[in-house]
């Protein structure tokens, strides 16, 4: 194979299901792909929580429904804004040099999604102004930003594109293209099926968010067929034969770890503003409070305030219990976002692309762990064992539920 054609996407199959499946086979008919690689969050995502499934259990699923490879995330970048999230994306893929960028959206209108990333691409002269004047009108920063872009494109229309999660991110990927000049084509695919948020199960397309919610509030031998019908079938088996659905993971689960860490960081007095997300006024507001236990998630809702989103200040908690400071994400984004591509699983069709990665890749390829020392400079080892630091964190709660904690370091790569 002379000429491959490679497609890329960023994910975090929270977890993998129809609609993630859908996508892939309409990215290949769209693009011609011969390849999709899979750029994905590892044990902890975006919105600040652990992921429901570990990364080892989500990339089989991923592969079971249709990815080529699967490369993870760094931490440091998974668990970050959604700006930061877009742009370590974008980095790694086109590092790999991928053909084509391939995101979901509730728009599906590629051309108005690129209108608005072209305007908050222009930085505070165009639309700052108007960005502060809505936030002083009370609006949260994500509706204020929303309304700027509609005032300046003078169509209203534009108030609603930058309100859904997906249009959101699809607009940071744009943004990121436009800033990291890349050679990538953007496509995106319009979301099937439930919204991002719904919580309902109506026909095989609920949202990665219904199924969440469903594991949280049923016992799993009772949600089992619901599932079934939800995720692709060899998805489903592949998520059977790990185990994980013995123990899902929620946000909740972290709130012993929190408590610690709260207390040891206050007993020795340490600067709660060095951790990613936090502000003076919130490491003041959470230190009040240090006494008084709740759950991560009711904590979270305790701290919210109209100038604080859930998510942000979920993120905020998360870095302080994972140890992820400011310093750390401004040094890594000197390195590029991802100084390298650490491989999870591919399949052993793949062959052909890991001999083109392997000619073309303009950072290293992680396939033995033990090996990235020997590849790595010693800042971006330093990145990767901050994943492999993350990820036993999480391997520490599903071991307090029976099952064996994996090695980061000697974990080997899925190959199906």
């Amino acid at each position: 194979m002379d000429q491959i054609k490679t497609a890329g996407i960023i994910a975090e199959y929270n977890p993998f299901h129809n609609g993630h499946q859908y996508q892939i086979e309409e990215i290949r008919r769209q693009t011609g792909a011969d390849f999709v690689i899979v750029a994905m969050s590892g044990d902890f995502v975006q919105r600040g929580e652990p992921a429901i499934f570990d990364k080892y259990t989500r990339t089989r699923m991923a592969l079971c429904g249709g990815a080529d490879l699967v490369v993870e995330l760094p931490a440091l970048f998974a668990t970050s804004s959604a700006e930061d999230f877009a742009a370590c994306g974008v980095s790694l893929l086109g590092s790999l040099g991928t053909d084509f960028l391939c995101f979901g959206s509730e728009s599906g209108n590629l051309s108005h999604l690129q209108k608005a990333a072209e305007i908050l691409s222009e930085e505070s002269a165009i639309w700052q102004p108007l960005l502060q004047t809505y936030l002083k009108q009370g609006e949260t920063y994500p509706s204020a930003r929303s309304l700027a872009v509609a005032e300046l494109t003078g169509d209203p229309g534009f108030s609603t594109l930058l309100a859904t999660p997906n249009n959101i991110l699809a607009v940071e990927y744009l943004k990121a293209l436009k800033q990291q000049g890349s050679s990538m084509i953007p496509v995106t695919i319009r979301r099937r099926g439930c919204g991002y948020h719904d919580t309902e199960f109506s026909g095989p397309y609920a949202s990665a968010s219904a199924i969440r919610l469903l594991l949280s509030q049923s016992a799993v031998l009772a949600s089992l067929e619901t599932l079934r019908m939800q995720i692709p079938p060899a998805a489903f088996d592949a998520l059977l034969k790990e185990g994980a659905l013995a123990k899902p993971v929620f946000p909740d689960d972290l709130s012993e770890l929190l408590q610690f860490r709260l207390l040891s960081a206050v007993h020795r007095e340490e600067d709660l503003n060095r951790f990613l997300d936090f502000s003076f006024d919130l490491a003041a507001r959470l230190t009040r409070q240090v006494l008084h236990f709740a759950p991560f998630s009711e904590q979270i809702l305790q701290l919210k305030t109209k100038g604080y989103t859930y998510t942000r200040i979920s993120r905020a908690l998360l870095h302080l219990l994972l140890d992820i400071t400011k310093e750390q994400s401004s040094q890594a984004k000197s390195l590029g976002y991802a100084p390298y591509a650490r491989i999870l699983g591919f399949k052993k069709s793949a062959g052909p692309l890991l001999s083109h990665l392997r000619r073309q890749s303009r950072i290293p390829l992680i396939t033995k762990t033990a090996d990235a020392k020997k590849l790595l400079s010693p800042e971006a080892m330093k990145i990767l064992e901050t994943d492999f630091y993350v990820s036993h964190i999480y391997q520490s709660l599903l071991a307090s539920h029976g099952r064996l904690m994996r090695n980061e370091y000697t974990k080997s790569v899925i190959v199906l």
